[in-house]
């Protein structure tokens, strides 16, 4: 699923009954406590618009319940997503703007730009760095300026069967306390071989009875913790030494096509406008480190053979579901399907999420993020202060109630999400990389998927790499740029000299032998 439809997809969610809301240019009907709390004459009317037709439910909810404890009447309005922001521009044109709406953060600039977003002014709160996650803040920065309130986020993680991990865990220990024994000489070649059957056995009952191993949970959370990859090389090793069960179908999967899910191999290595995502001076592509770590990219698909025509993410969700993998990586729209699959009978195992794996020991990675913001429109003077108390009403007051509504996840910060995988998300949301602002490297994510295609297959990642960066830069500077050509990293040079001292003689030892032949 390319980036742009994933972004778009809607997540089906039980909405509980008994809210009908709309205003009257859409042709929503419009109940009488509504219509007496939205039309009352003493209030300021304020206006918000959104596109994503989940949040409905939700946001008709809030501005009810603001209404009713605030001189503001709040009337969310739904529009059509299709060219949105100039949608905005040509209603507020002509007087009949939004005062406020919600937006992606890649289109910020724009809107900046255009007058249809300004620095925000909450008042009577705190700093919003102790509200908001700081990626979070830093998504809604243009030039140095909070220009929109963090709303929702959406950022990739590792996700694992925690079912089987828990029983190579198990397992692990099991041979570790064999072995242990035996190195102490406790035990007996009988003995040994008694103990690798009680081991099987227990292993068998353990599959057909569900029954409780004889570790304590703790014990077998830190074996598991153990076992965990924390890099590519770990991942590899895990793939080679893990002993699967039969309806394993592969170790580790995931969609290579979209780049979403790809990003995090490069995330920790590029820049693309800085932390932020506007500085055009902060543009670094082509780097030692994004190159080694497009070449260990290239090396999972030499070791884990993912056929892209077979790569996509919903597909490989469903194989998850179904015990077919041990670790794929997903998004937070998985942790809803996963429990709604465990609620109807569907997912017979435990999952687990955790950090995305590093490329080595040397090498991070870095998931990409996207965050929902809401912005108030440049031109809404007359609704300035109302409109930015109740986005900080919306961001912050309601965020515990968020995902249950709706399926998406608050940049609020300590939000209780209901579910542990969210809190893992959260982390990985804070450690991650906004998508930029920048008008000039709005096509950026079509080259840069382009360009994982190719290497994925085949393509030198130094050469694709050096060419991506060229083109971009001469989108942003408006100017002929050629990149100088990157040799092997020290590191890469100095592992080459090891390897070949190691295979050539010494010096001693080749005088020694000149002396023999002599002799």
């Amino acid at each position: 699923m390319s980036l742009k439809k994933r972004l778009a997809a809607v997540l089906a969610v039980a909405i509980a009954a008994g809210l009908t809301f709309g205003i009257a240019k859409s042709g929503r009907e419009i109940t009488e406590k509504q219509e007496e709390i939205i039309f009352s004459p003493e209030k300021e009317t304020i206006y918000l618009w959104y596109t994503d037709e989940i949040l409905t439910s939700f946001l008709s909810s809030v501005a009810v319940s603001y209404n009713e404890t605030h001189d503001v009447r709040v009337v969310p309005v739904l529009e059509s997503g299709p060219e949105y922001l100039e949608k905005i521009n040509q209603a507020t044109i002509a007087g009949e703007g939004p005062d406020l709406y919600i937006i992606g953060n890649d289109s910020l600039e724009k809107a900046y730009l255009a007058g249809l977003a300004e620095e925000v002014e909450p008042s009577g709160t705190e700093a919003m760095k102790d509200e908001y996650i700081g990626t979070g803040l830093l998504a809604a920065t243009y030039k140095d300026k909070i220009i929109g309130y963090p709303f929702y986020f959406e950022t990739s993680a590792l996700i694992y069967n925690k079912t089987y991990l828990q029983d190579m865990a198990v397992t692990r220990m099991q041979t570790e306390e064999v072995q242990a024994a035996e190195d102490a000489g406790l035990l007996t070649n009988e003995a040994i071989e008694e103990a690798e059957q009680a081991k099987e056995a227990s292993e068998d009952a353990a599959k057909e009875t569900a029954a409780e191993p004889s570790y304590t949970q703790e014990q077998i959370t830190q074996k598991m913790q153990e076992i965990l990859p924390s890099n590519m090389e770990e991942m590899k090793t895990f793939a080679d030494s893990y002993d699967a069960p039969v309806q394993v179908e592969g170790v580790f999967k995931w969609d290579v096509t979209d780049i979403f899910y790809n990003y995090f191999f490069v995330g920790n290595a590029i820049s693309i406008g800085g932390e932020a995502g506007w500085d055009p001076e902060q543009i670094d592509i082509y780097n030692q480190n994004s190159i080694e770590s497009m070449k260990v990219y290239q090396e999972m698909n030499q070791f884990f053979s993912i056929e892209t025509a077979q790569s996509d993410y919903e597909s490989i969700l469903d194989e998850f579901i179904n015990g077919k993998m041990v670790f794929t990586v997903a998004t937070t729209d998985a942790v809803f399907k996963l429990e709604d699959a465990k609620a109807d009978g569907l997912f017979d195992y435990e999952y687990g999420v955790t950090t995305l794996p590093d490329i080595n020991e040397e090498l991070g990675t870095r998931p990409l993020s996207v965050t929902s913001c809401v912005v108030v429109n440049g031109y809404a003077l007359d609704h300035r202060q109302a409109a930015n108390d109740f986005a900080h009403y919306l961001t912050v007051q309601n965020a515990d109630q968020l995902y249950a509504r709706t399926g998406k996840v608050s940049s609020s910060s300590n939000v209780d999400y209901g579910y542990e995988a969210l809190s893992v998300f959260a982390e990985e949301y804070e450690k991650s990389i906004s998508m930029p602002k920048m008008l000039e490297t709005s096509n950026f994510w079509v080259k840069l998927e382009a360009a994982f295609s190719e290497i994925w297959n085949g393509a030198d990642a130094n050469e694709k790499l050096r060419t991506l960066s060229e083109e971009i830069m001469i989108q942003v500077t408006g100017e002929d740029y050629q990149e100088p050509y990157l040799e092997e990293t020290a590191a890469k040079q100095e592992e080459t000299e090891e390897e070949q001292q190691q295979d050539e003689p010494s010096k001693e030892q080749a005088e020694a032998s000149e002396e023999e032949a002599f002799d």
